[in-house]
């Protein structure tokens, strides 16, 4: 088993640096990366995803190809440009509702990414449950002049993005809302389907237990389904791409292109994308690279410890 820590190009979800477990099992690679701030039961069906991929591999795959969104980070509209013009892309999605900037903030960056974008393009902002209810009424009904393909998790609660859903269709403000954390941090995903919370299912391969859970999820829920990734290396992404290469329907671009935002990679080919698609195929990783990458000694014995912890409640 390796550790690995490689560096963000910018600061996204709080993070300045990526961390997980990389390691070969008898169907292929498998990654391991919970965020250092889930615990216990939490990260258990992270370690199911990757016994998933090292043990059993995924389905058949339906399509040789998935439609891929670049991320814009909560960064200024010049770098956001930049970024999307950069990854080749036609739909992007946007951060917003970063701590410690504003409306206009978000607004700046949005129009810059619809400017780049050019009106055919895709416009999706995610605020990860930053707003409360009446922000997000506001918030959304000025972004909308920009083309919302959706809000993602713009209330932290599936009570909130029930109540946000009906003010926005009374408003007559046009953008569907997705649920990501409302799934997949839930102990009843389906509650957002019983609130008529959301219109869009987000989900992700390693919080939700694998390909196959999250093709079971899916089924359950009878949303339409963007997959998205867990801010993994190409090793993780590789199972989101299986995941998404196997769903019957695919009628939005997946959030899987964040391997762009790496410094580095453990893959020799990284999985990024060209032409606004990723490939469905086999990864060559480098050893090299798995040395490059290599955690301390300090990271090393953490993610150890919480391995076994981990392999305990999972058992």
């Amino acid at each position: 088993m390796w550790t690995y820590e490689i560096g963000l190009r910018t600061r996204f979800r709080g993070l300045t640096r990526r961390q997980g477990m990389v390691w070969r099992g008898p169907a292929g690679w498998a990654e391991w990366s919970p965020f250092l701030d889930y615990a216990g039961a939490e990260i258990v069906p992270w370690l199911r995803a990757a016994r998933e991929s090292a043990d059993a591999g995924w389905p058949a795959p339906v399509r040789d190809s998935v439609p891929v969104n670049c991320t814009v980070p909560a960064v200024g509209p010049e770098t956001a440009a930049e970024i999307v013009r950069r990854s080749g892309c036609g739909t992007a999605k946007v951060k917003v509702a970063e701590a410690g900037q504003s409306l206009a903030d978000d607004l700046d960056r949005v129009a810059a990414v619809r400017a780049a974008l050019g009106p055919a393009g895709r416009v999706r902002v995610d605020a990860n449950g930053g707003w409360d209810v009446d922000t997000a009424l506001g918030a959304l009904t000025r972004l909308a002049r920009h083309g919302l393909e959706y809000a993602e998790q713009p209330c932290a609660s599936v009570e909130e993005l029930a109540d946000l859903r009906r003010r926005l269709a009374r408003g007559g403000v046009d953008v569907p809302v997705a649920a990501d954390e409302s799934i997949r941090r839930a102990e009843d995903p389906l509650r957002v389907v019983r609130l008529s919370a959301a219109d869009i299912a987000v989900v992700k391969v390693q919080p939700l237990g694998g390909v196959r859970a999250c093709l079971e999820l899916a089924e359950r829920i009878g949303l339409p389904v963007v997959v998205s990734s867990a801010l993994e290396t190409s090793i993780g992404i590789r199972a989101g791409v299986a995941l998404a290469a196997a769903l019957p329907d695919l009628p939005y671009a997946c959030g899987l292109n964040t391997v762009a935002l790496l410094d580095d990679d453990l893959v020799g080919e990284p999985l990024i994308a060209r032409d606004g698609r990723l490939p469905v195929a086999e990864l060559r990783v480098d050893e090299a690279a798995l040395n490059r990458c290599a955690a301390d000694p300090a990271a090393r014995a953490l993610w150890q410890a919480r391995l076994v912890q981990t392999e305990r409640l999972a058992g």
